[in-house]
């Protein structure tokens, strides 16, 4: 019998800032002042983004121990690009990412060849990746050797 987990936040808004609590921990999300923020914390969209470094993080150091690698770090800079009429309310635009755009610079005595074959399989199994992939949203990955 398969054994799903559950993950959850609950936690409260503050004008356009949201204070959530996860286990022991505190997230806040919020927006600069010129979004009528406090800019307590990041924005959602940057968060989501850091969700996604995060997890390709943990996939790939599971996925490197699996795999035999001397996987030492991983330097992640993700952007997305997103045309903020969506969200604004404009109907004629998606309210969504359009593209996502990852850049790793891996640190390991391992060859080019052996980052890719952990980026393959991390991509294959990171959950939020395979989300943004599902949603039809571009992803451009590129992992090199530091």
């Amino acid at each position: 019998m398969e054994k799903k987990m559950t993950f959850q936040v609950s936690g409260k808004s503050n004008g356009v800032q949201a204070i959530l609590k996860s286990g022991k921990h505190t997230i806040i999300i919020d927006e600069p002042p010129a979004m009528g923020g406090q800019d307590k914390g990041p924005d959602p969209l940057t968060t989501f983004l850091g969700a996604l470094a995060g997890c390709e993080n943990v996939v790939a150091n599971l996925a490197a121990k699996e795999l035999a690698m001397d996987l030492q770090g991983i330097e992640f800079d993700i952007k997305g690009i997103l045309d903020p009429r969506g969200f604004m309310g404009n109907p004629d635009v998606i309210p969504y990412f359009e593209k996502v755009i990852i850049d790793a610079k891996v640190k390991t005595n391992d060859s080019l060849e052996r980052i890719h074959e952990l980026q393959r399989v991390t991509d294959s199994r990171c959950p939020i990746y395979n989300t943004i992939k599902a949603a039809g949203i571009e992803i451009v990955s590129k992992w090199t050797k530091v």
